[in-house]
């Protein structure tokens, strides 16, 4: 039972203090090719009931086998969050009666998680934070249901059903919807480098169910607690959190009770709305599933997995800022995407210049994926061909602009650097002999910001380096045009 923070009881004041304390549940389909407990396939966007069968409807007569690469990801998870992994695996029924659960029940983990007590670390305005976790276990999705707008009648698709889901419990140690974004990005990222779910949001492969309430600053128990759902991106999350937050705390500010229930979240309106009351908890009578034997992990199969986690974004941030001049900010920005952290690691192997990679990477990289909306796996991108453009912006070979120009297409049209140089004649002019006949036309056309110049106008001097740019197609070395036009003007100053 719940327990009523005493504030409500004592008819709050409006300058009151509120703590917010919030709880993910975070479920996560796993990335294998069969289901969970059967043989049909896990392919998204396929005819709805295409992909089902006895097992996974729960026929009479038939018998669920576990998918043993269901189990390594669950437990590759588990510790990853530095949770214990447990060696003793049992299933349980969680009962419940629904439409989209053809067999009346949940093959799921009730008292024996694979995963328990572990933490998940994210980065503050000034400090960081370590979120519990209580639990991670496995169990089998439900089905889809699918509602008709006007509420005539809803479809049922079962291909879901029997998906290896991963759920992870936070602790309620939470205390803002900044942080509940925070950690679920970093989770979605862990999970992401482990290759165990492609947690795309809008294909339900990654799910999110918050529990928040709200108690006076320094009360140790919970308050009342509201359940949200219907939340299909962390900035909604974050959103509907927000939107709680104030609702809880106008309600408790006024004297009134919080009802537990359940709400969703309506993206349209930005607010939540109740969708049904929890008076009592939900009596799912979980009991061992008859049909599943328990057993027994060997050291050796979870040290094997243990041995097979690759290096996580935390300690590749604590590497970048460790080993290269950029800082937490930056590091993180390149540990934000597998992809993206594996060409950094390759280039910096060929020209170890980190920061000049860090730059070139979030900005002209990113623009490149963004403009052709693209992700950065999407990419025919070679480090040594970038790591080797990077290098002749350096050592005057090409400008900026024309070395972005190189960039995107040679990301186009998949060619190597110098093929693509050549073929757009990018190479940078910085012979002065070649640059003189730029200028001195640039000078002759652009008399008045010539004398702005003379007389004081600094800035106008840029001016004329970016007309001598574009007189020269790019071509020209900015900084070499710059050095020689000041030479001439104060010349004949």
């Amino acid at each position: 039972m719940n327990r009523i923070p005493i504030g409500i009881r004592l008819n709050l004041k409006f300058d009151m203090e509120f703590e917010t304390v919030i709880g993910l549940e975070v479920h996560v389909h796993l990335k294998t090719k069969t289901k969970a407990f059967c043989g049909c396939s896990t392919e998204f966007g396929n005819e709805p009931n295409t992909q089902t069968c006895p097992v996974c409807l729960g026929l009479p007569g038939s018998l669920p086998v576990l998918n043993e690469k269901a189990l390594e990801y669950a437990v590759k998870v588990a510790l990853a969050l530095d949770c214990s992994a447990q060696e003793f695996i049992k299933f349980d029924r969680k009962n419940y009666f629904y439409p989209d659960l053809p067999k009346n029940y949940q093959i799921s983990q009730y008292d024996m998680p694979i995963g328990l007590n572990g933490f998940l670390e994210i980065d503050l305005d000034k400090e960081r934070k370590k979120i519990r976790i209580k639990r991670v276990h496995l169990e089998e999705d439900a089905g889809k249901l699918i509602h008709k707008q006007d509420g005539a009648y809803s479809l049922v698709d079962y291909n879901r059903c029997g998906i290896a889901l991963l759920e992870i419990v936070s602790e309620p140690n939470i205390n803002s919807p900044q942080e509940a974004f925070e950690y679920l990005k970093n989770l979605k990222l862990i999970i992401q480098y482990l290759e165990v779910s492609d947690c795309d949001m809008e294909k339900g492969s990654l799910r999110c169910d918050a529990n928040i309430s709200l108690r006076p600053k320094g009360e140790k128990g919970l308050g009342v607690k509201t359940e949200l759902k219907n939340m299909n991106s962390f900035k909604g999350v974050r959103l509907a959190l927000e939107y709680e937050v104030k609702r809880q705390k106008d309600l408790l500010s006024n004297g009134k009770k919080i009802i537990q229930d359940t709400r969703l979240w309506d993206e349209n309106k930005q607010l939540t709305f109740s969708m049904r009351t929890k008076e009592e908890a939900h009596d799912y009578r979980y009991f061992p599933d008859p049909d599943l034997a328990p057993f027994t992990l060997s050291k050796e199969f979870i040290t094997r997995i243990k041995d097979d986690i690759p290096e996580l974004p935390q300690q590749k941030i604590e590497n970048y800022v460790k080993d290269g001049d950029l800082t937490r900010k930056e590091a993180g920005e390149i540990a934000s995407d597998k992809n993206l952290s594996l060409i950094y690691e390759q280039c910096i192997d060929i020209y170890r210049e980190p920061k000049k990679m860090y730059n070139w990477l979030t900005g002209p990289v990113l623009a490149y994926v963004n403009d052709r909306k693209k992700s950065i796996a999407d990419l025919n991108l070679e480090p040594k061909e970038l790591a080797k453009l990077i290098q002749y912006v350096s050592n005057g070979k090409l400008n900026n602009t024309a070395a972005k120009d190189a960039l995107f297409s040679m990301l186009d049209e998949v060619k190597d650097i110098d093929t693509i140089i050549k073929e757009k004649g990018l190479t940078q002019v910085s012979n002065e002999g070649e640059l003189e006949e730029f200028i001195e036309r640039v000078l002759k056309e652009n008399s008045q910001s010539v004398q702005d110049f003379l007389s004081g106008k600094e800035n106008a001097i840029m001016f004329l380096v970016g007309q001598t740019m574009k007189l020269s197609k790019g071509k020209a070395n900015p900084k070499k045009v710059k050095e020689i036009i000041l030479r001439r003007l104060r010349d004949v100053s």
